[in-house]
């Protein structure tokens, strides 16, 4: 059910989301939740709104509390790596561990409940790439309503390209993933792929608005899609629809209250007594939803597996460029997503390549032969080395 803002809340949005400094911008969230009217097609918007309201006051209470203590809590945290994957889980499931066990990150591991206080990162090999890892602190009932740092734990998993959802296995692990589950819900982060996906990617005045229709639309048409996006001031972007999109994932990408993030489930301590009997209890409760991997960091038993499951759930490829006159391709690949294309991989290296582009040769594992003369909507795959010719 749209929304159907007044054209003055729509403005007043234009200015939350043109709005930097958090105490401004928290004022004019405020004014414009006043200027959102009160019926069930608004509900969804309005407890999007409080909460991002209730995230910006603790984070501006938290730092008048450590504005004199140097080296205070930080919770943003700079993507390196292939991708950024947050360890979330509750107290002294073996987060510290796990992270000591697969990075080169310095950690201090207690038996104390709540010994992570901020968010702690370290690298994780895997072949030719490295994920960062970040350690959460712990994830804990009501987080997504302010308790234990919850606001800033979930906007960590929002920011990250996927999450690791740690439990342990001899604890009830089904009641500890439910719980996380939840937060994860009320804070509007989804672990299984929605229907439709609407991304959309601000650009800078004068670009112009592009709408890339990767899907379909089951209720709308384009032109009501550019009017909807017009209508909230939204003129220079480019909007990506996947799968089946309705105008309601449109106008809930423009408040960005919905995100989705892969996911893996870890059951740690599997060298404990019972722990295998309450694995099962867990399968039974996931259903396929999502995969569960059983480990233990004290013997390290399934560490070696984390890396492809990690690899897999985010749908990555990797893929290798080579120069016109060299006889080998480059050691370091670009990261793309999977069902990219040569297109992506021409923008990722540079504007001039996908510009200038004539044609491509592929080498793949794939092909009956190699190299392969391409173009632009040449679908990649892992593993394939592509050179690239311009005019």
């Amino acid at each position: 059910m749209p929304t159907n803002l007044p054209p003055d809340a729509k403005k007043k949005w234009d200015e939350v989301e043109a709005t930097r400094n958090p105490n401004e911008k928290l004022k004019v969230l405020q004014e414009f939740l006043g200027l959102v009217p009160r019926h069930k097609g608004t509900e969804k918007l309005q407890k999007q709104v409080k909460r991002q309201i209730a995230t910006l006051r603790r984070e501006l209470e938290e730092k008048k509390k450590t504005k004199a203590v140097k080296g205070g809590p930080k919770f943003f945290m700079e993507k390196e790596g292939a991708a950024q994957i947050i360890i979330l889980g509750p107290t002294k499931v073996g987060r510290s561990s796990l992270l000591a066990s697969v990075t080169n990150a310095k950690v201090e591991i207690s038996d104390y409940p709540f010994t992570t206080r901020e968010p702690t990162p370290g690298m994780f090999p895997f072949e030719d790439i490295q994920f960062q890892i970040i350690e959460a602190p712990p994830l804990v009932k009501d987080a997504a309503d302010g308790e234990g740092m919850g606001m800033q734990v979930l906007g960590l998993a929002r920011n990250a390209d996927g999450i690791i959802l740690m439990v342990d296995a001899s604890q009830n692990p089904s009641a500890q993933l439910s719980m996380m589950l939840g937060e994860l819900e009320k804070a509007r982060i989804f672990l299984q792929k929605p229907r439709g996906r609407v991304d959309i990617e601000r650009k800078f005045r004068g670009a112009g608005l592009r709408i890339l229709l990767l899907g379909r639309l089951i209720d709308c048409t384009l032109r009501e899609v550019e009017e909807l996006l017009r209508s909230y001031r939204v003129a220079d972007a480019v909007v990506k629809i996947q799968g089946e999109a309705t105008l309601d994932d449109v106008e809930e990408a423009i408040f960005e209250a919905n995100v989705y993030r892969p996911a893996i489930v870890i059951a740690n301590k599997m060298d404990t007594a019972g722990a295998e009997r309450k694995l099962e209890e867990l399968r039974k409760f996931v259903d396929d939803r999502w995969m569960i991997l059983p480990i233990s960091c004290k013997t390290g038993e399934g560490l070696e597996s984390i890396g492809r499951n990690l690899f897999d759930a985010l749908g990555l490829i990797r893929v290798y460029s080579k120069e016109l006159s060299a006889k080998k391709h480059s050691p370091k690949p670009f990261i793309l997503k999977r069902h990219a294309t040569v297109q992506d991989l021409a923008r990722q290296i540079h504007s001039d390549f996908y510009k200038q582009f004539s044609y491509a040769k592929v080498w793949s594992k794939r092909l009956a032969f190699s190299p392969q003369k391409v173009g632009l909507p040449f679908v990649l795959d892992d593993g394939d080395v592509v050179e690239i010719h311009t005019k």
